[in-house]
């Protein structure tokens, strides 16, 4: 299984709008790719009034990541209504091969 990370970072008067759009359009849309095993979406205050988003989606494999984000499947695929919300994002994402999960008992 892989990780992808991407954060990205908007103001505090966006933050709202932009999760809305994330949990309404954007991971919905991302959980129609064949290989989406699921996400997390963190938020958290960050310095100048800004606030960081991090999203983890995970995969059952990198071909299922370049079946959703392209051959260069390291780029952030952020699409433009959440580019008009978010002060600054990163330009690419971040992969992790998933060693170990866990669960309460």
């Amino acid at each position: 299984m892989i990780a992808r990370i991407w954060h990205g970072w908007t103001t505090a008067d966006r933050a709202d709008a932009y999760e809305e759009l994330l949990r309404s359009e954007v991971l919905p849309g991302i959980g129609r790719i064949d290989g989406y095993v699921g996400a997390d979406l963190m938020r958290a205050p960050a310095a100048a009034g800004r606030v960081e988003f991090v999203t983890v989606t995970l995969w059952e494999s990198l071909e299922a990541v370049r079946a959703f984000a392209g051959d260069d499947y390291e780029q952030a695929v952020v699409p433009p209504e959440a580019r008009a919300l978010l002060e600054s994002f990163d330009e690419r994402s971040r992969h992790y091969d998933v060693i170990a999960r866990s669960a309460p008992r």
